[in-house]
């Protein structure tokens, strides 16, 4: 008998703990920290946690070319507005590029990731999925579904076929690179 496929924006069923009962929100943020830590090491970048949790990212990724400050967001249940994130830092004020570089969204029930650069993210604090394309603005962020190539080196290239060279290492600026 042949098994039938799924289809990828198909929810499956939340796999129920069998210790200790219904995990509160700090934990499934925790369990999409650990889930992400497993995706990205699987597609070979270095990835280090600051220790505490007193920064505006989660993770730095190394792509072998650069570092990238990436704050995941873990999205449990499908609300009557679609898939929803909270895009916003402790302040509650939305996501800047001096904060991170990335935000990335990983809806649970259908195993999707998205990898936004920060620069795209809307200037709201809620950030919302359509993976089945069922609104109008379903297409915002669906470019950005599974898009870890943005990350990979030469992403973040002009021109990315160009090599660059070193420059002495500037301990008042960010940029290391030319």
């Amino acid at each position: 008998m042949r098994k039938k496929s799924r289809n990828s924006c198909e929810p499956t069923r939340e796999i129920a703990p069998l210790v200790r009962g219904p995990r509160n929100e700090k934990e499934k943020g925790e369990l999409g920290e650990l889930a992400f830590l497993h995706k990205a090491a699987s597609l070979g970048f270095g990835v280090a946690k600051p220790y505490g949790d007193s920064e505006c990212y989660d993770f730095i990724l190394d792509s072998g070319e650069r570092f990238w400050r990436v704050q995941v967001k873990s999205i449990y249940g499908l609300s009557r507005y679609g898939y929803r994130a909270i895009s916003q830092r402790s302040n509650n004020q939305p996501y800047a590029a001096e904060d991170i570089d990335f935000l990335v969204a990983y809806v649970v029930p259908l195993n999707l990731w998205y990898v936004i650069p920060v620069n795209h993210v809307a200037a709201s604090t809620v950030v919302t999925f359509y993976p089945s394309g069922c609104r109008k603005s379903a297409g915002r962020y669906e470019c950005y579904r599974e898009a870890w190539h943005l990350m990979a080196p030469g992403a973040d290239l002009l021109e990315p076929r160009k090599r660059r060279r070193a420059s002495a290492i500037d301990p008042h600026g960010k940029n290391f690179v030319e």
